[in-house]
C-alpha cells in the first residue's frame, strides 16, 4: 500500500524531527527511524492501529510509536491501496490533534 501524509501531518513531522535532532543528542535520528519503520509496517498491515474516530465515513486509526511516544493517526482506503497519515502527534501533550 502507498503511504502519504497530509500537508498538516508533514508539518508536524518536520517540527517533531527538528525538535528531536536538537534536543536528543544521543538519539538524534530516533524519531525519523521510528516513523520510517511505522510507515513500512502500516504499508503491509493497514489495520494495525486502533480505531480512534470516523472521518469522512472511514475509520481513522491510531498507532503509538513507543520509543518517541508519538501517535500516528491515519486512514486506509483498502480498495485504492492508499494510507493517508493525517497527524503525527506527541502523546505526552495531553491534547488531541484536529483533522
Amino acid at each position: 500500500m502507498k503511504v502519504s501524509f497530509t500537508p498538516e501531518a508533514e508539518e508536524q513531522v518536520e517540527a517533531s524531527d527538528t525538535w528531536w535532532r536538537e534536543n536528543r543528542k544521543d538519539a538524534h535520528d530516533l524519531f525519523a527511524r521510528e516513523l520510517a519503520a511505522t510507515k513500512a509496517l502500516l504499508a503491509i498491515s493497514p489495520k494495525l492501529g486502533t480505531i480512534y474516530t470516523i472521518l469522512d465515513g472511514r475509520p481513522m486509526r491510531r498507532v503509538l510509536m513507543a520509543k518517541t511516544r508519538h501517535h500516528v493517526y491515519y486512514a486506509a482506503d483498502l480498495d485504492a491501496g492508499v494510507i493517508v497519515i493525517h497527524a503525527v502527534w506527541g502523546a505526552p501533550r495531553g491534547i488531541e490533534p484536529t483533522f
